[in-house]
C-alpha cells in the first residue's frame, strides 16, 4: 500500500492534499484542550508520516471548545498538510466523532485521545485486519494480558468493574470499551451510526454492543498505555451515565427496538461451511437445551395425566402446553427473537409444528396400541419420547424457516 501513499521531497510519506482521498481519517475530539492540541497533532502527524503507508487526514473535531482550542486547530490546520478542522456548536465526544466520521470519504475512520495515552505504535496493527477486510472494527484493549498499562488502582478497579457489568448485562465479548483508541470501515461507520443515540462518553459502548450483536467481527489490539494525571472527565458522572446507557440499550434489545436483525442481514459475514448458515451450530445447541427441557416438562405431564384422561388426551395435553412454551423460549433463547413484533403470527406457525408433532405422536400411539393392547404407561412412554425425536428434528427444519429473517442476537 506504500504506493498510494504522497510523498514529500525527502521521500517521507505525507497526509492527504487536495485532489486525493485520505486511505485513513483519524479524528481527534477536543474540548477545552489548548494546552495540550498542538503538541498533539505535531506528534500524531509525525508518527503518520513516518509510520503508516497509507495516504491519511487528521481531523481536530472540536465540540463547543469555550478557550482557545478552536484558535489553535484552525492555526494548526493551517500549518500543517493533512490536518483540517471540524468544529460543532454542542458539546459531546460521541456527537463529534458521529459527525465527522459520517462524512468521511476515507476507507477506515479512526480515533484517539487528545493525550495520546495510548502508545501510536499499536496505530498500524489497528488498522489493519480494516484494511485487509479481516474485521469490520477494531479496538485498542487496555485489559488484555499483555497490554502494558499505567494507571491508578481506583481507574483500573472502575475499568474491571465496568467490563464485568457489560458483560452481565448486555453479554458483551469485548474486553475494554472505553479505551480512547478505536478504528472501522467507513462502510460499517455508515450503516451503524444511525443506530447509536449516546453522543457523549457511552457512544463507543454502545457503537461495540450493536456491532457485536449485528454478528460483527471486532479487532482487539494489546496497548501500551500511560494514564494522563491531568484528566478532566468527571468519573462519577461518567458511570453514571454509562448505566443509563447499559440500561436503555438492553431495554432496545429486549424489545427488539434496535433493529439488529436488518443489519446482521446486510453486514453480515457469509457462513464459515458453505450449506452451514451462520449461527446454525449454536441454534443447534440452545435448541438441544430447550428440548431437553420440554421433554422433560412433557415426561412429566404425561405421567401425571395420563391415569386421569387416558393415553391420547395426555398426549395431547402434554403436547400443547410444552409446544407453546417451546416456541416461546426457542423464540427469544434460540433464535433471538426481542419483542412483541409478529409474536402472535410466530406461535400460531409454532401451532402449526405442533399440530404436525401431534400426528406422529398419536400415531404411534394407535400402532402401538393395535399391536399391543396391555402395554404399560411406562413403555408408552417411551415409544412417544422416540418419535418425538424424530418431531424435534422437524421442529427444528420448522422453526428456522419461521425466523429466518428474524435472527437478531448472537447469543
Amino acid at each position: 500500500m506504500t504506493s498510494n501513499s504522497l510523498l514529500k521531497p525527502d521521500g517521507r510519506r505525507t497526509g492527504s492534499r487536495s485532489g486525493h482521498t485520505a486511505t485513513l481519517e483519524v479524528v481527534i475530539p477536543v474540548y477545552n484542550e489548548e494546552v495540550d492540541l498542538e503538541q498533539c497533532i505535531r506528534r500524531l502527524r509525525a508518527h503518520l508520516d513516518d509510520n503508516i503507508p497509507l495516504r491519511s487526514q487528521i481531523t481536530i473535531a472540536d465540540n463547543a471548545s469555550t478557550d482557545g482550542t478552536l484558535a489553535v486547530a484552525q492555526r494548526l490546520a493551517a500549518e500543517i498538510d493533512g490536518v483540517r478542522v471540524h468544529h460543532l456548536g454542542e458539546k459531546g465526544r460521541g456527537r463529534a466523532l458521529k459527525a465527522v466520521w459520517l462524512a468521511s470519504d476515507a476507507d477506515v475512520v479512526a480515533y484517539m485521545d487528545v493525550d495520546l495515552s495510548t502508545d501510536l505504535n499499536a496505530l498500524m496493527p489497528l488498522i489493519a485486519p480494516l484494511m485487509s477486510g479481516h474485521s469490520d472494527l477494531a479496538i485498542g484493549s487496555r485489559l488484555a494480558r499483555s497490554s502494558r498499562v499505567v494507571r491508578g488502582a481506583k481507574r483500573e478497579f472502575i475499568s474491571r468493574s465496568y467490563n464485568l457489568i457489560l458483560r452481565a448485562s448486555l453479554q458483551a465479548r469485548f474486553s475494554d470499551a472505553q479505551c480512547g483508541f478505536k478504528a472501522m470501515r467507513t462502510d460499517v461507520a455508515r450503516a451503524l451510526l444511525p443506530l447509536v443515540q449516546d453522543t457523549g462518553w457511552f457512544f463507543d459502548t454502545e457503537l461495540l454492543v450493536i456491532a457485536e450483536k449485528a454478528g460483527l467481527r471486532i479487532h482487539e489490539v494489546p496497548v501500551d498505555w500511560v494514564d494522563d494525571p491531568g484528566s478532566s472527565v468527571n468519573i462519577v458522572d461518567t458511570a453514571v451515565k454509562d448505566l443509563q446507557g447499559c440500561w436503555r440499550v438492553g431495554r432496545a434489545l429486549a424489545t427488539g427496538e434496535l433493529p439488529v436483525a436488518e443489519l446482521r442481514n446486510s453486514l453480515g459475514r457469509e457462513p464459515l461451511v458453505a450449506g452451514v448458515p451462520h449461527g446454525m451450530i449454536g441454534q443447534l445447541v440452545r435448541f438441544g437445551i430447550v428440548g431437553i427441557a420440554s421433554t422433560i416438562a412433557y415426561a412429566l405431564l404425561y405421567l401425571i395425566l395420563q391415569p386421569t384422561i387416558g393415553a391420547q388426551a395426555a398426549n395431547f395435553s402434554g403436547l400443547l402446553i410444552t409446544a407453546v412454551l417451546n416456541t416461546a423460549a426457542n423464540r427469544a433463547f434460540t433464535f433471538g427473537v426481542r419483542g412483541p413484533h409478529d409474536a402472535g403470527k410466530h406461535h400460531v406457525q409454532g401451532l402449526i409444528v405442533f399440530g404436525f408433532a401431534l400426528l406422529i405422536t398419536s400415531g404411534s400411539l394407535l400402532v402401538l396400541h393395535s399391536a399391543v393392547p396391555d402395554a404399560s404407561h411406562h413403555v408408552e412412554l417411551g415409544v412417544l419420547v422416540v418419535t418425538n425425536l424424530v418431531a424435534t428434528v422437524c421442529r427444528f427444519v420448522a422453526l428456522r424457516l419461521v425466523f429466518r429473517n428474524k435472527e437478531a442476537l448472537p447469543l
